[in-house]
């Protein structure tokens, strides 16, 4: 019964570690995006860049997938985004863990722009007021764009480029 005792201990400790070791190590599942809309928003007023935001379901979105292989992996997508935004992906996956202060950032968003399908992406500033709240000035919505030329095309339509 002792034996017992301790290997239910040693395993809710482990659990944990795994827990607080995957929220640490939770990036993006494109390189070169952010998770933290707060490092976003930091990013974007040293850069004076918008944030581009991919509402996405990364492990069950059939069209979210083909973004990510048709636009968003390509050099020439990244050499535009480092020229124009600050990239920021919110997941919402079904399968792979998110931790919960993620979660809860990305449910705040989702309701924040009304978000009802995926991809969506939105481009927008962010202020922040003196309570410590965001504003946002959005630009403009997008979704599934079949080459990097399209989607560049009417997000800098949105900017003004």
């Amino acid at each position: 019964m002792m034996n017992y005792k301790y290997i239910v201990l040693i395993a809710s400790l482990l659990f944990t570690s795994l827990a607080l070791s995957a929220q640490s190590d939770y990036e993006a599942e494109n390189d070169g995006w952010l998770v933290s809309l707060d490092e976003a928003y930091e990013l974007s007023q040293e850069t004076g860049k918008p944030i581009m935001a991919n509402f996405t379901g990364s492990d069950w979105c059939g069209w979210c997938k083909r973004l990510t292989a048709t636009v968003f992996s390509k050099d020439e997508f990244q050499s535009w985004a480092d020229d124009n935004v600050v990239l920021l992906e919110l997941d919402y996956p079904k399968r792979k863990s998110v931790p919960e202060d993620i979660k809860q950032q990305n449910a705040g968003l989702q309701q924040a722009f009304k978000i009802r399908g995926f991809p969506s992406v939105w481009v927008f500033d962010l202020d922040k007021d003196e309570a410590g709240k965001f504003n946002i000035n959005a630009y403009g919505k997008t979704g599934y764009k079949a080459t990097v030329a399209e989607f560049t095309d009417e997000v800098d339509g949105f900017l003004g480029n």
